[in-house]
């Protein structure tokens, strides 16, 4: 399945695929706009759109199937629909690296994709923060030195002897040149799995910590972690803790706050801060994890007012009584 995200143990395919999950191994695989097939979907009005081709290839019109990726069940329920899948690897290695700052992770990213190219699948970065919250609340040790910055990098090929000696390269030149001050590497299911806990279990640390604002924004990745510098600035020192982590390989940060309580003066500190700054690098408000009832009516710091029109005709064209999914996703003013 090229779809791997933290709720994998609970989660639809059906749910991803309206929401258009983007997940841990997107770096590799892409979003689910480039491996669905085809799609089987019941509109508003009972009308079973059946598409459920395996074809690679079919250019004949409209590709209807991308209106529901990523259209949160506002168009129509999807009952059914073909993946393209790739071949399962045979060598996964896992690498947890430290970096002495936000330079290095991206330089050691560039080296990254450089030196491993086609086997890496996924790039991971969190603060330091985010590594005491899972050791406090979770009692998750780090497996290196501490250090600013740490960096999950993960390669998945066919041979396990070419893999591993292109890692080996790759962490001698990292470590050797200074982006990297500390690293473990992991070949074994056991050692990947603790490596990947550390990760995957940050959301579950931070809900242990108080109350959290979340935040899921694509940025360029030179600024990407700029964000969390000027929210630590802005907001201390009534938050606890302001946390940056998530996919760097395809620019999408995972920014949390977390306080004692629910505070309505901290969020106006928050929104529409996050938003603008976020719009002023170009960026898009909800990278993963869609709109949903919060974030329709900030739709327009990512989106023309021309894109917002178009989406509300389809609305009003697919479902024109307003049945599937009511009040979420689309902006209550265009």
């Amino acid at each position: 399945m090229p779809l791997d995200l933290g709720a994998k143990g609970s989660c639809h395919i059906g749910g991803n695929l309206a929401t258009n999950a983007g997940g841990l191994r997107f770096l590799r695989y892409g979003s689910l706009h480039g491996t669905v097939l085809g799609m089987e979907v019941v509109l508003a009005n009972g009308t079973i759109l059946s598409g459920l081709t395996s074809l690679r290839k079919d250019n004949t019109g409209y590709d209807l199937k991308q209106l529901f990726i990523g259209s949160e069940g506002t168009l129509g329920v999807i009952t059914a629909v073909s993946i393209l899948c790739p071949p399962k690897p045979k060598a996964v290695n896992v690498a947890f690296l430290g970096c002495p700052g936000f330079a290095e992770v991206l330089q050691t990213f560039s080296s990254c994709k450089g030196m491993l190219g086609e086997i890496l699948s996924a790039y991971e970065f969190m603060d330091a923060e985010c590594m005491q919250l899972v050791g406090h609340h979770l009692q998750l040790a780090s497996p290196v030195q501490e250090s600013p910055f740490y960096v999950l990098i993960e390669t998945s090929g066919s041979r396990a002897e070419h893999d591993a000696e292109k890692l080996s390269d790759f962490l001698e030149q990292v470590l050797g040149s200074g982006l990297v001050t500390d690293g473990t590497l992991a070949t074994d299911q056991r050692k990947i799995k603790a490596l990947w806990a550390l990760r995957e279990r940050i959301t579950e640390a931070l809900s242990l910590d108080g109350y959290v604002y979340k935040y899921d924004v694509s940025l360029p990745v030179e600024r990407l972690y700029d964000l969390v510098t000027e929210l630590r600035a802005r907001l201390s020192p009534r938050a606890k803790h302001v946390v940056g982590y998530g996919h760097l390989g395809d620019g999408n940060l995972h920014l949390n706050v977390t306080a004692e309580a629910f505070s309505a003066s901290l969020l106006g500190d928050l929104e529409p801060y996050v938003y603008e700054w976020t719009a002023g690098q170009q960026g898009s408000v909800s990278a993963e994890h869609g709109v949903g009832f919060k974030k329709k009516d900030i739709l327009g710091y990512s989106k023309p007012p021309e894109a917002l029109q178009l989406m509300q005709q389809l609305k009003a064209l697919l479902d024109p009584k307003g049945i599937l999914n009511p009040y979420k996703t689309l902006p209550s003013q265009a």
